[in-house]
């Protein structure tokens, strides 16, 4: 976790200082560190760290732009973003500055059953939703799932 949270200051740093400088970390070590060209996106691209522990939280609330948890229960889940927003509160860091992000494996067989689980996470406040499509693939299935999911969950809850 300290080298995740050192990575986090260093790579920040490097997208965003114009001038060379000096890190000395217990894990990380630089001299005269110096990144060009910068990002194209300012402040710097989004940050995004994924992972559910109390650990991995307490970065995430002083580091991230994104926080992704791999799905689960939706109760843990629940409990993990609240758990999010008081580390956030801790430091003095609004925690609706970070996007919750999660993983909502799809089902074909039983589409109702996945846009259940979109709408839980929309409701539970995460707005960035990672579909994962298990193989084989269906014929179309991008398709299937901008209309059988998307347009759907979308109409449903306008």
């Amino acid at each position: 976790m300290g080298s995740l949270a050192e990575a986090c200051v260093v790579i920040k740093r490097l997208w965003t200082e114009d001038s060379p400088f000096d890190f000395d970390g217990e894990y990380v070590q630089l001299t005269g560190a110096l990144q060009n060209p910068k990002p194209v996106q300012r402040q710097h691209p989004p940050l995004l760290i994924a992972g559910r522990s109390s650990a991995v939280l307490r970065i995430v609330a002083e580091h991230a732009d994104i926080w992704n948890i791999p799905g689960g229960d939706i109760d843990d889940v629940i409990a993990r973003s609240t758990l999010l927003d008081r580390f956030c509160t801790e430091i003095g860091r609004d925690p609706a500055s970070i996007t919750r992000s999660i993983h909502v494996p799809v089902s074909y067989e039983e589409p109702e059953r996945t846009r259940d689980a979109i709408g839980q996470v929309v409701d539970a406040g995460f707005g960035h939703i990672v579909l994962g499509l298990p193989a084989p693939y269906p014929v179309g299935v991008a398709r299937w799932v901008a209309d059988e999911l998307i347009g759907t969950f979308a109409h449903a809850h306008a």
